[in-house]
Formats: C-alpha cells, sequence, structure tokens
C-alpha cells in the first residue's frame, strides 16, 4: 500500500492480529510493516501513520545514510563525532606552547588544541581522548556491576579492533573496542556485562545468555543499538 502525507509518500504493509492497538516497524531494508487489530476502520490505520509520520522519515532517512556507509569525516569546525551516544561539533584551536594534543568535552563541544593545525594531528588527539574515556566508562561499569560476579578480570585494556566490540579469554583478560566511548552509557554497560558473563561462560550458549538476561534485561535494546549505529561510530 502507499499513502502520501506532508509532502513524501511511503509504501507499507498491513498485517491483521489479535491485539488492540496499532503499532509500526521498520525493518532493517526501510520496509514499513503496519500491525493494527482485525477489523480496525483504514482512517485508522493511515492516521495512526500520520501521527508518527515525522518519525518514520526521521528512521527512513537514517537508514539510507546507513546503507551509504560511513562518510568520510573532515576536521572543520562544527563538524560532528559521536560521544556518548550524541553527535556533537568540534571546535579546533591552535596553541603552540602545549606538549601534547588534547581534547576537551565542554559546553556539548568537544574542544581539539592542536599544536599545529593539520586534519592528522587533529584525528590522532581525538582518538586519544576516546581511548582515555572508554577506559573509564569500562572501569566505572565493571565496578557497578562486579558484585554480579564471584570472578574478577585478570586485566582489561583497550583496543582498536575492527570486529569485536570486547573479548574475554581464558586468562579472564577483558578487552574492549575504544569507538565504545561513542556509544550511550547504558550500551557500554552491556558490552562489560556481556563480556563480564563471559568470565563464567566462555561460549554463548543458553545458560551465558540466561546470565546476561538476569543482570540486564533489555539487553537486545542495546544490541539493537549496536547494529544500527555502528556505522556512525568513525572518525
Amino acid at each position: 500500500m502507499i499513502h502520501t502525507y506532508a509532502g513524501s509518500t511511503i509504501s507499507y504493509e498491513v498485517k491483521y492480529k489479535n491485539r488492540t492497538s496499532i503499532g509500526i516497524s521498520i525493518n532493517s531494508y526501510g520496509e514499513i510493516e503496519v500491525q493494527a487489530p482485525k477489523k480496525i476502520a483504514d482512517e485508522k490505520v493511515l492516521q495512526a501513520l500520520e501521527d508518527r509520520w515525522e518519525l518514520i522519515q526521521e528512521k527512513l532517512a537514517e537508514m539510507k545514510d546507513r546503507w551509504n556507509g560511513p562518510q568520510e569525516k573532515v576536521y572543520d569546525n562544527d563538524e560532528s563525532f559521536l560521544y556518548l551516544g550524541k553527535a556533537y561539533p568540534i571546535k579546533i584551536f591552535q596553541d603552540r606552547k602545549i606538549k601534547q594534543d588534547y581534547v576537551v568535552f565542554e559546553e556539548e563541544t568537544l574542544h581539539i588544541y592542536v599544536k599545529q593545525l593539520d586534519d592528522e594531528k587533529s584525528k590522532q588527539a581525538l582518538r586519544r581522548f576516546y581511548y582515555q574515556q572508554c577506559k573509564d566508562l569500562v572501569q566505572k561499569s565493571i565496578s557497578v556491576y562486579q558484585g554480579n560476579f564471584k570472578t574478577k578480570p585478570r586485566s582489561v585494556r583497550i583496543s582498536d579492533s575492527k570486529t569485536n566490540w570486547g573479548t574475554c579469554d581464558s586468562n579472564l583478560q577483558l578487552t574492549f573496542n575504544w569507538r565504545l566511548a561513542m556509544a550511550p552509557r547504558e550500551v557500554i554497560d552491556y558490552v562489560v556485562v556481556h563480556e563480564m558473563c563471559h568470565m563464567v561462560h566462555l561460549n554463548h550458549d543458553r545458560s551465558f545468555w540466561r546470565l546476561v538476561g538476569k543482570i540486564m534485561p533489555d539487553y537486545k535494546e542495546k544490541e539493537n543499538w549496536l547494529s544500527f549505529s555502528n556505522w556512525k561510530m568513525t572518525v
């Protein structure tokens, strides 16, 4: 089915089920599905779509960007980067007196201080910022959730993995991807809990997922955030 409203057009599919309210979902291919009560009037389905029209358009636009893949970042003032789940602009300052380039987050802005104005210098300063923030955030999260475990990690390190958000080896060494500093705190907490559960169950069997769910019942929401947003977590 097709519906046009507020200057844009969408296609959608309606599935009638034994339910009392209307639900709208968009899958990873951008396909819109409306789950509606049986015998509901078509006008109410259209009204539900129009009530959520702006949100639907935002979601479709985000998916389009995701399909296009990560865009190359430029290190100019007001370019935005993710930090703790939100996009913030950068401001670059040159200070020839500093010993090392660094980044400070203040006033809803990532302030990058460099000895010389160079994109690579700014990029490396931002990466170091994320590394340190990730380390601090992970350590705090481990402290919060340690009470759920009898075993403690033997070591914790931050890495530049291209494939994993976190790992736990047989020696109880936990490793986390520095890009996690770009995710919301609750998503970082999930990855930490996930890897700490591997201290008890090294594989992903039912016992492992039961433990994860016991500590963090809504963990699937965190997984979904990473699945849909990982393409934006770049410098």
